[in-house]
Formats: structure tokens, sequence, C-alpha cells
């Protein structure tokens, strides 16, 4: 009932369970793990319009899709519309889908006019998204917040971005003063869905099945994307699909299960990046994923402490044993 292709433009997904952009955690190794898991999309990094345009080395490594499946989309940010028209023309040739941010709630995003800031000048959001949809060969996405404060500009703005020419908006039901505190704002997602004619995404606090469906149910949205209920949880996309296709829960995943995916997550981030730099950038992801084991704590100090691939897969074999 709830599970269902998406059409985005002339973009045609096998079903509507996305994978959030996440700054630092949906590099290709992750995204590659969760592919693996059924999900409909997935979305890179949020990559800086700026840094695009000046050709920045880094910037292009984080758009990296070798071996990916499709479609895939490329979330680009900034508040300049000249470096956003030019990044997304320049990225639309490798995706097959461009999502712009307007809804990161970090300091050093916000205070350049970006991400969820510019939900306080919606003449320029729509000045945006109308040239990166000129700029753009593929479908443009937008993601946003409820607001950025206390207001609830959601769907004033939801319809600003329709009328640009957007393809489909997420929103997450949270202000950006509330982060990723309190109960996400179902009535504003809904609201939003009400509004508009384009696809609408519902997210923010999905971690299991039963909130999935709260957010089908309630809200009329879609589809949903999940962020940080994914991160040491990639299993969950094969829950909540399982789950919306038959109405029964799968078993809890075995601790063999959990100990061969982050080994292939370890040898996937260590073939990417090599073990310099991969190793500690799976620690985030390590921590996540040892989260609700006994002393915890313990093993994340133990593998913080641990610069290479082979003693790191032989730690986690003895955590997990």
């Amino acid at each position: 009932m709830y599970l269902k292709p998406l059409q985005i433009g002339n973009v045609t997904t096998k079903n509507n369970i996305i994978l959030a952009p996440m700054a630092g955690i949906t590099d290709l190794p992750f995204r590659s793990i969760v592919e693996q898991m059924g999900v409909g999309l997935v979305y890179t990094e949020m990559a800086s319009a700026k840094a695009i345009f000046y050709g920045d080395e880094k910037t292009n490594k984080l758009l990296n899709t070798k071996g990916e499946n499709r479609p895939i989309g490329v979330q680009i940010f900034g508040s300049d519309i000249e470096s956003m028209a030019f990044a997304a023309k320049e990225v639309s040739k490798k995706f097959d889908i461009v999502d712009i941010n307007m809804g990161c709630p970090a300091p050093k995003v916000v205070k350049n006019g970006d991400g969820s800031k510019l939900l306080q000048n919606l003449d320029l959001v729509g000045c945006i998204v109308e040239e990166v949809v000129k700029a753009s060969s593929v479908p443009v996405t937008v993601k946003i917040r409820k607001g950025f404060n206390k207001s609830n500009v959601s769907v004033e703005a939801a319809k600003i971005i329709e009328q640009a020419g957007a393809s489909m908006i997420t929103i997450h039901g949270r202000t950006r003063d509330e982060y990723f505190s309190g109960d996400v704002d179902l009535d504003a997602i809904k609201k939003v869905k009400e509004a508009v004619h384009i696809p609408v995404i519902g997210n923010g606090n999905i971690v299991d099945e039963e909130s999935a469906l709260k957010m089908f149910e309630y809200t009329g949205v879609d589809g949903i994307m999940i962020g940080r209920g994914a991160m040491g949880n990639p299993w969950i996309f094969h829950k909540i699909i399982h789950y919306l296709q038959t109405g029964e829960k799968l078993e809890k995943i075995s601790n063999k299960q959990k100990l061969e995916t982050i080994i292939k997550h370890i040898e996937l981030e260590v073939e990417e990046k090599g073990e310099r730099v991969g190793i500690p950038e799976l620690r985030k992801h390590l921590a996540c994923y040892t989260k609700n084991l006994q002393d915890a704590s313990k093993v994340r100090v133990k593998i913080n402490g641990i610069n290479t691939k082979e003693e790191l897969i032989e730690c986690l074999k003895e955590v997990f044993r």
C-alpha cells in the first residue's frame, strides 16, 4: 500500500525509501552497503557549490560513484546563485538527480547563509531553485526544514520551490533551532504534502518499522527519507521494506550478520580511501555499530587506538564473539 516506485521528473526509483545525504557519513562505501539493503534512492554527502566552482579536489572525491546502482542523487549547498548554477550543471553530467540543501543546521554552514539559513530569505530560495533547475540536465529536488527558528515557513517555502521547477521536496519536521531534539512535527509535513503537487518526502525520527509506517499513515507523504536512523543500522531499510510489504517484522539482526556487514564496510572504506584516511573516518560509523554492546565505551576506546584494517577486523571479531 505504501511501498511504491517514485517518479521524480523523468527518473523512476524502484521504491520510495531513501537514504538521506549526511556530511561525513553517506560516502561511497556506506552508500554501497545501504544499496544492498534494497533502498530506492541514495544521496551523496553534501558538496559545496563554491568548492565545485573552484575545482576543489577533495570535493571532487566526494562525488565518486564507481560501481554504484542507479539512480544516485547528489546534494549541493550554497547561497550564491552563480556557483549553485555552475555546480548543478557540472554534477548533473554524472548524477541522476541534483538536490539542494536548504535544511542543514550546522553553525559553519549557517554562518555563511547556506543550508537552513536560506529559509529566512524565501525570495532567494526561489531564485536559487529556478537557476539550478535551468542549469541542471536532470531533475532537481530540495531538502528543507520546517523553518529556521520558531516560525514555520515550510508550506510557503514548498510552494515557492514547486513554482521554481523542483521535482520533489523533502521536509524534516523540525526547525533549525531544534536541530535533532524533540518530536518531529508530523502536522507540518502533512501540510506541505497537501500544499503542493510534486512528490513530498517525510524525514525525521524514522528509526524503525513503526515510525516509518506512522510517517506514511499520518502525513500521506509519497516516500520517507532516513538519515541518523541508518547510522550503525543500515539494515533498517531492509526491515522497513519487508514490513511495508508483508506487515511482518524480520528477526533481530544477529551478531554474525552485523560483523559480516561491518567487515564489508571496513574493506570498502579502505579500498576507497586507504588505511591512513579510511580507518579514522570509520570510527564514527563503528561507534554507532557498537553502541548497544556490553562495555561499548571501552570498545570505542580500543577501536579508536587502531590504525590498520587487519587489527581492526580482528578486534571486532573478538568484540562480536
